[in-house]
């Protein structure tokens, strides 16, 4: 079995694959103040609480955006299972032709995610990754990786709404029923919900306009099934999509 873990500002996605059969998948907080025996003891937990025995994995691997986690992570996976996993980065292996500035500065979640949905949908295909930021990754129709816009996500620009203003408030991220709020709540919920989705619309546009083609779109990322489902344009859900890119990438970089 295969251990995957995507180490995010907000959380810690943790995957346990049998194959390509995703087994679980579960999160926990991401908290730099925990030391890496509470992440080991939070890790078991998880695996346990699911019934999956932690001497049975043969393989594991994480992609963090967040560096002071990484070897916390890292060595909490190893006390876990015995194994040492592999830390995607520069000189792993993905099988994307990055063409950026500097490619050594593309998040590991945002190339997880592009492999994985270039894998499942076929290229060129824009990819958006709903979490604490809002990311669109691009891919063009020759499989080359072509950059990333990057966006606050739904969740930070609903915080910082209630945290620099006297009437407004933290409210739940879901879809009020109507554009034109009547209420408070209503009225941010429109904003976040209907604002995002049709800034995605519109993204997907400018990116075709830029590119000379139509692309897939995928969504994925925490805040991503309620704003897909607001799109106007065709857009694909795949909630485990960074998940599925760490299996493959971990195929590519096993030693046998």
């Amino acid at each position: 079995m295969l251990l995957a873990l995507d180490v995010g500002n907000t959380n810690i996605t943790i995957g346990v694959f049998d194959g390509d059969k995703l087994l679980v998948e579960s999160r926990i907080a991401t908290d730099w103040s925990r030391m890496q025996d509470q992440y080991a003891v939070e890790l078991l937990d998880i695996l346990r609480l699911y019934k999956m025995n932690e001497h049975a994995f043969d393989g594991a691997i994480i992609s963090s955006v967040v560096p002071q986690m990484n070897q916390l992570m890292r060595r909490a996976v190893e006390k876990v299972t015995g194994i040492v996993p592999i830390m995607v980065g520069p000189g792993t292996k993905t099988g994307m032709d990055i063409r950026i500035d500097n490619p050594s500065q593309l998040g590991s979640d945002i190339l997880m995610g592009a492999v994985a949905a270039v894998a499942k949908y076929g290229a060129p295909c824009a990819v958006w990754d709903l979490g604490t930021a809002t990311k669109a990754s691009v891919v063009d129709k020759n499989g080359i990786f072509r950059g990333v816009a990057i966006m606050a996500g739904v969740d930070v620009s609903i915080q910082s709404l209630a945290q620099r203003t006297a009437q407004l408030f933290s409210i739940s991220l879901e879809p009020p029923g109507k554009v034109i709020g009547t209420n408070t709540i209503h009225s941010m919920q429109s904003g976040a919900v209907y604002g995002t989705a049709s800034m995605i619309d519109g993204m997907c546009g400018r990116i075709e306009s830029e590119l000379g083609y139509e692309v897939t779109a995928v969504i994925t990322g925490g805040f991503g099934r309620e704003i897909c489902d607001q799109c106007t344009r065709k857009i694909v859900y795949d909630a485990t999509l960074v998940l599925e890119g760490l299996r493959l990438v971990f195929e590519k970089n096993r030693t046998h």
